[in-house]
């Protein structure tokens, strides 16, 4: 059984940067990991994925700013935030699949983090 667990969330100022990681526990290859957001009063919405290929994906408005990474051997995923705006605010959800996978709908998900950026 494959548990997620986030940590690094917390307040900043706008401009300022933050680390989300992300370890796996259970022994399981997890082809996908990645990180999902939400804010309130809007639906979930992938923040970037990554496969164990190399491969990655951002969503647009986060490109540049944010870099995603991973440690394969030890199941830990990273969310580097960097230039944080005001609608970065959000819940951010681990997930990973042990299948390549880049969508909606993933295996396994975090318990979320809050990241609160402050003007």
């Amino acid at each position: 059984q494959v548990q997620l667990v986030e940590s690094g969330g917390g307040e900043v100022a706008v401009g300022g940067s933050l680390t989300l990681s992300c370890t796996a526990t259970g022994n399981s290859e997890l082809r996908t990991m990645g990180w999902f957001r939400q804010a309130p009063g809007n639906e979930r919405e992938l923040v970037a994925i990554t496969h164990s290929s190399g491969n990655t994906n951002y969503q647009q408005s986060v490109k540049g700013r944010f870099t995603i990474s991973r440690d394969n051997a030890k199941n830990i995923v990273y969310l580097q935030m960097n230039r944080l705006k005001l609608e970065d605010t959000a819940v951010y959800y681990c997930i990973a699949d042990s299948r390549n996978r880049i969508g909606t709908k993933y295996d396994y998900w975090g318990q979320g983090t809050q990241v609160i950026v402050s003007a």
